[in-house]
């Protein structure tokens, strides 16, 4: 399925502009300015939101994924006795 786009950005990239129609000042423009521009940026770089997020997660947490441990396991029940 491809991404909906406004304007050429993804829709995900225009949301912070829908919080400056409700609060206009100065610095909420400059935010949104550099969120449209980090989207822009990572469509160039071949990523889209979610794939980014995927990519900043291994960044931070590396490779090693731990199982479940011990008291998250699910235990059999024995109700015939």
């Amino acid at each position: 399925m491809r991404p909906v786009r406004f304007f050429g950005f993804d829709v995900r990239a225009i949301i912070p502009f829908c919080v400056l129609l409700f609060y206009a000042r100065l610095s909420t423009l400059i935010i949104c300015l550099i969120v449209t521009v980090f989207f822009w940026l990572l469509e160039k770089k071949g990523l889209t939101f979610p794939a980014a997020l995927r990519s900043s997660r291994l960044f931070f947490f590396g490779n090693y994924r731990p199982g479940l441990t011990k008291f998250r396991h699910r235990k059999l029940k024995d109700y015939g006795r």
